[in-house]
């Protein structure tokens, strides 16, 4: 029998009027649920306050020497505030081994609202850590209609501290903005998944781009969307009796009422969803090239005969399985785990099997409990960027990683839980109390993580009494140490680190010129000549091997040295300075002037370029230009005393008596116990016949140096009147 014809379709169609909605095409979208009611607006507020318990102290915390320096301090547009050269910096710079626009212009941001106070820089990654809370209820709100769910999703991401390195780390800002794109990407495919436009697609791909320029961990952005079309979007395919979302029963509905094949409609769902992802994927492949160029040109990429396949496979493969651990009992948490090459193999099929277990599970799980397979594939391929198959860096794992992860994980446990226990007696009541006691601990988990960031001391010694030989923790320690004056105690951090990796090239390098400090230059030389034969290109070792070597009196080999730092780093403006520095003093003053405009070059404000260029450009009789050259060397220093006095030998050759006395004067303000200012001073008073302040100067001149000759005989020449003074000397 033919299936009987509905009334409404019987006989001739009837005419739509203007106020009559026409009937839909595919399924019917479920009644919208409200984002952000009451209850919600509760939840917004209850999870504002955990963060702000939680993450308060960053306040008064200052930056770290993990990143922080290159990001902010140290880096050569971003202290400078927003700028149209730094904006067009930003978005052509591969600096750091990485592109990542957004995130440069939200630190040029912050300096210029905020200077370089580290307090306000991190409440700003605070804020977007609120929003992102927020937005993640909001979006898992209105996606399946659960509240107490999504409420506890949210609150474990607020607070969980695995992700307190995302949020206290000012330089992995990325992590927090890069999320901010990424919820706000879900929440436009949601609109655009109800209310399918061209226009709301684009949206989607904006904020896809938006949030690659953040941070390409984003990549995978189009395999979740396909997940969520499984669940809860229901677009996916056909669901069956145990699903509970309100978009997967309106679809069936739909497909019984039309008359579709499951298997068929299926398979033209995925192939149509497919497509549709694909201007999406086009975006992920474009920023995965851009990245890995990027890290590739900047050293950052671990090459495959450095670090072979299995260890990479193995590395993941337990990871998984750490971070699941770290997330069920988040303690002796670290800045940095070292990579260990070799693992137990049983840790390693161990990891392996529980993995495949649990897919299975999930999998055959996927028709009574979709959530189960969302919440793990999300878990799994969110990961897959940064699990270490591609290695960057020497890590094995990282905290920072799982702020995005965790969120399946986060799903799978607050929708088992009601599975599991919502239905039995007393479940109803039990799941609220567990839900708050597990935030409330995590919370203060989290709270205590917090305090680790506060300085790098702190975070480097937390960090080497939670974890066992970790050599990076050592050498940023040494760093630190070093920069206090504490060098002695950072020297023996330093050779922990390279205990632990003897081919460590940079704690080689500070170590050597720690050691050479302290007063063993043979040692450190030892030590600076290993990191430049395990780092071949290493400039800055190069440069400190010339400094030392300078000191030695080994000004030839210096300049070698001095050579290939400038030759590996085009833009080493103190390399350029002090191998001209050296060429003057071999007399090379023509090669030494070169460098010290090709200094100038990469920074115009170094006052000291200025005052030897103009010295040379002086001898050479070019005095305007050393005069132009010693004035901007004053107007980047105006308590530079070498270069008033020579400013002041200009002036006077060229019979500018008062200007010159001037400078001279202004000098010896800077620095009374300047003998050349004192000498050049009286020796312009006697020309001015001002001989008894000439005499004073010259006398003042003695006392500061007895066995200055020029001054002894001006003295004994004006004191008699029988003789004309000396020129200036610089």
């Amino acid at each position: 029998m033919r299936p009987k014809t509905p009334a409404h379709r019987a006989g001739k169609p009837k005419r739509h009027s203007a106020r009559e909605p026409r009937p839909r095409s595919g399924p019917p979208r479920p009644a919208a649920k409200t984002a952000f009611s009451a209850p919600a607006l509760w939840v917004s507020l209850a999870l504002i306050v955990s963060i702000v318990l939680v993450y308060a102290a960053v306040w008064h915390h200052d930056f770290v020497n993990y990143d922080d320096h290159e990001y902010i301090l140290d880096n050569p547009f971003v202290p400078a505030g927003l700028s149209w050269r730094g904006v067009a910096w930003a978005f052509t710079t591969g600096y750091f081994c990485n592109w990542h626009p957004l995130t440069w212009l939200s630190h040029m941001l912050d300096v210029q609202v905020y200077a370089l106070n580290p307090g306000p820089h991190h409440i700003t990654s605070v804020l977007f850590h609120i929003a992102n809370s927020i937005l993640l209820f909001g979006l898992l709100r209105r996606m399946t209609g659960a509240l107490g769910r999504s409420a506890f999703v949210a609150g474990l991401f607020a607070v969980h501290p695995l992700h307190v390195e995302s949020v206290a780390w000012v330089a992995e800002r990325k992590d927090v903005l890069s999320t901010l794109f990424w919820i706000l990407t879900l929440w436009a495919y949601l609109g655009y998944v109800r209310r399918p436009r061209v226009g709301r697609y684009l949206l989607v791909c904006l904020l896809f781009a938006l949030g690659l320029m953040s941070k390409p961990m984003l990549v995978t952005i189009p395999f979740v969307l396909l997940l969520l079309d499984f669940w809860p979007l229901g677009r996916l395919r056909e669901q069956g009796p145990g699903t509970r979302g309100q978009a997967e029963s309106a679809n069936s509905e739909w497909q019984a009422a039309n008359g579709a094949s499951p298997l068929a409609d299926r398979h033209s769902r995925l192939t149509a969803l497919l497509v549709e992802k694909l201007p999406l994927l086009a975006l992920a492949i474009a920023s995965s090239i851009v990245t890995v160029v990027a890290q590739k040109q900047g050293g950052a990429l671990i090459k495959l005969d450095a670090l072979p396949w299995s260890s990479r496979v193995a590395n993941a493969l337990v990871s998984y399985v750490g971070y699941i651990g770290q997330m069920a009992w988040p303690t002796r948490l670290a800045a940095f785990y070292p990579f260990h090459r070799s693992l137990p193999l049983w840790w390693v099929a161990g990891a392996a099997l529980g993995l495949i277990g649990v897919s299975v599970a999930a999998i055959r799980a996927a028709r009574s409990r979709p959530y189960l397979l969302v919440g793990w594939l999300w878990y799994l391929g969110t990961l897959v960027p940064v699990i270490g198959l591609v290695q960057v860096g020497n890590q094995s794992m990282a905290d920072r990683y799982t702020y995005v992860p965790l969120m399946g994980l986060f799903i799978i446990a607050a929708w088992g839980a009601v599975d599991l226990l919502g239905r039995r007696p007393y479940g109803s009541k039990a799941l609220p109390i567990a839900a708050g006691l597990a935030i409330l601990a995590c919370g203060i988990a989290a709270r205590r993580q917090v305090q680790f960031w506060k300085d790098s001391i702190t975070l480097w010694e937390h960090t080497l009494q939670v974890t066992t030989d970790n050599p990076l923790a050592h050498y940023n320690l040494g760093v630190v140490l070093s920069g206090q004056g504490r060098a002695q105690e950072a020297i023996l951090h330093y050779l922990e680190a390279v205990r632990i990796k003897p081919d460590y090239a940079d704690a080689h390098d500070n170590l050597g010129l720690d050691l050479a400090n302290q007063g063993n230059p043979a040692q450190g030389i030892s030590h600076l000549l290993e990191a430049v034969r395990i780092k071949p290109d290493f400039a800055l070792a190069h440069y400190n091997l010339g400094v030392v070597l300078e000191s030695q009196g080994r000004v030839g080999e210096a300049i070698a040295h001095y050579s290939e730092a400038a030759r590996f780093n085009s833009n080493f403006a103190l390399a350029h300075y002090n191998l001209g520095f050296a060429l003057a003093n071999q007399g090379r003053v023509a090669e030494a002037a070169a460098h010290y405009s090709e200094a100038l070059r990469i920074n115009p404000n170094y006052a000291e370029v200025h005052n030897n260029l103009a010295n040379i450009l002086l001898d050479q009789g070019r005095a305007a230009e050393a005069a132009a050259h010693y004035s901007e060397a004053l107007r980047i220093n105006p308590n530079y005393p070498e270069a008033h006095n020579n400013l002041g030998n200009v002036l006077a050759a060229q019979g500018k008596a008062g200007e010159a006395i001037a400078q001279y004067s202004e000098a010896l303000r800077i620095n009374p116990n300047y003998a050349v200012a004192h000498g050049n001073l009286g020796n312009l008073l006697a020309r001015q016949g001002m001989v008894g302040e000439a005499i004073h100067e010259f006398s003042e001149a003695l006392r500061i140096n007895p066995a200055d000759p020029k001054a002894q005989r001006a003295l004994a020449a004006w004191t008699s009147r029988g003789n004309t003074p000396l020129p200036g000397t610089r």
